[in-house]
């Protein structure tokens, strides 16, 4: 046996254990690679004794912690290693541990409203950080998880800023009585609207913008039907899910990059399947409509004249009529300056917070010339911008605390070791049905980056292409689940300008999210993208 990197070192240190229980396993045709790793000794055994393969099932080292088994994939002129770097880890059980309890906690206490989402979001990673003995080391992990979000918390301030100075310049008017005309007040042609729009909008592939926009422009509509606001977070979340699958969106991007795939190869596969989830989409927005429309006659709630509903805070409020319309020289000009800072977000002419920073000291002194009125506009919408910005950056603790922890990581590795050998061929459905909850428990970067490349090469050795499980991995890890995940800012800019807790829009449309990943499911498993 020739051992290379190292040769001869497993003898010398006390292993030879190893090579008895390599030479007494049960073997039979071709050839097998085992990749040992001896207390820093990493290296690669090859027995060339056609008469020789190692047998996964009955090796006395195949739960040893000292050895793992690479597995081929076949081809038909030779036989073809998916890496030569590949190892599957162990995790360890004490920050993998931490990290599942710490999310299982959040989710609990959240949706049950024992404690606000901001406390949970805080103190919850802090206590795991210090039981997990990282405590020395907290100040810095906070520090870097906030560094990560402050751009998306600037931008934030500065949309919300910009868009509540639209509404009440009046900006949307013109839209808002054009969706009301065409859904003739009807809460179900609404929602089928507000699904519509969200799946347009989304086209930038940005999520944060999604939400900015369409918010902005549906909750005042809403409000004045007195639809709840659930709906409108549950129409926007299952529009913007299927369409975080585009191939620029970011989870398809990290599929890409991490397996080194091109699109034609991940996404043009599951059109077919995006094409039924966008119909599931439409159809279960009519419902929720329906639904809403039952409860609204039940309720006996009329349609509230615009006048009589008094404004308040933020973009989600009643729009109330005023007695001076603006000029129409300056409609004109907020309409060219928001299609212009649409279109350089689309095509990305600067970061996005600069953008929305240029916009609003651009906007501000055309609507409100004095220093008086600029104030008042502050005042008016400070509440907002507080709401909103608070909960980005709490979520920078969270995310930052569990990501520099190594938690994140190690629940990675922990997830993929509770994957048994018998499910291995079987792992794109696997990863399909599972994707769109484990959004709840994942950032995307750590799934894509983390997750999926160890998937990836698992399921190479039963056979299975890695483009298949990346096509799984879309149609629900952070596509269909990011709207509705804690782990994304822009979730709580979703729920945070809609003024609904982020539990009860977690308990309100999970089953329906949950319900388009399995419609794509099944559709890719018709068409072939993903096999059974």
């Amino acid at each position: 046996m020739q051992l290379g990197g190292g040769s001869g070192e497993a003898g010398r240190s006390g292993h030879g254990d190893v090579r008895r229980q390599l030479a007494q396993g049960a073997f039979h045709g071709g050839r097998a690679y085992v990749r040992i790793s001896l207390r820093g000794i990493d290296a690669q055994t090859a027995w060339t004794d056609p008469g020789l393969m190692l047998d996964a099932e009955r090796c006395a080292l195949r739960h040893s912690t000292a050895t793992r088994l690479v597995r081929p994939t076949h081809s038909r002129s030779r036989r073809v290693w998916p890496s030569d770097t590949y190892t599957r880890k162990r995790a360890r059980p004490m920050p993998a541990a931490l990290g599942f309890t710490t999310i299982v906690l959040f989710l609990l206490l959240t949706m049950t409203k024992r404690v606000s989402v901001l406390v949970a979001l805080v103190l919850l990673p802090v206590l795991a950080a210090v039981v997990g003995g990282f405590a020395g080391d907290l100040g810095e992990m906070t520090l870097t998880g906030l560094t990560t979000v402050a751009p998306v918390g600037i931008m934030i301030a500065f949309a919300v800023l910009y868009f509540t100075m639209m509404v009440d310049a009046g900006l949307f008017d013109p839209l808002i009585r054009t969706i009301l005309r065409l859904a003739r007040n009807d809460p179900a042609r609404i929602a089928v609207g507000t699904a519509v729009l969200t799946m347009c909008v989304a086209l930038d592939g940005d999520g944060a913008s999604t939400f900015l926009i369409t918010v902005s422009a549906l909750l005042p509509v809403y409000q004045r039907l007195g639809m709840s606001p659930l709906v409108l977070t549950g129409t926007i979340c299952l529009g913007a899910g299927v369409m975080n699958m585009i191939p620029w969106g970011g989870p398809t991007v990290r599929a890409m990059t991490a397996l080194k795939l091109d699109s034609s190869e991940v996404f043009t596969p599951v059109l077919p399947a995006m094409a039924c989830g966008i119909v599931w989409v439409l159809c279960a927005s009519y419902w929720l409509g329906r639904r809403e429309r039952k409860r609204l006659a039940g309720a006996g709630a009329k349609d509230v004249p615009a006048e009589t509903v008094a404004a308040g805070d933020g973009p989600g409020t009643p729009l109330a009529e005023t007695t001076e319309r603006p000029p129409v020289w300056r409609t004109v000009f907020n309409a060219l300056l928001t299609v212009a800072l649409l279109v350089s977000l689309i095509l990305e002419v600067m970061p996005l917070p600069v953008l929305f920073v240029l916009a609003f000291a651009i906007a501000l002194p055309v609507n409100h010339p004095t220093w008086e009125s600029q104030q008042a506009l502050l005042e008016k919408h400070g509440r907002s911008v507080v709401l909103v910005t608070t909960m980005i950056f709490a979520a920078g603790v969270f995310t930052g605390i569990l990501t520099e922890t190594k938690m994140i990581s190690e629940m990675a590795e922990a997830l993929v070791a509770l994957v048994p050998d018998a499910l291995g061929g079987h792992l794109p459905i696997l990863v399909a049905i599972t994707g769109m909850p484990l959004s709840l428990a994942f950032t995307p970067d750590a799934f894509y980056f983390g997750v999926l490349p160890v998937l990836g090469h698992t399921a190479a050795g039963f056979g299975t292409e890695e483009a298949e499980v990346a096509r799984a991995a879309i149609l629900g890890q952070m596509t269909t689940g990011f709207p509705l995940s804690p782990l994304t800012a822009s979730t709580f800019i979703l729920v945070g300008m809609s003024g609904v807790q982020l539990g009860e829009h977690q308990r309100f449309i999970f089953r329906w999210a949950f319900g388009t990943t399995l419609v794509m499911t099944a559709a890719a498993l018709v068409t072939g993208a993903i096999p059974l």
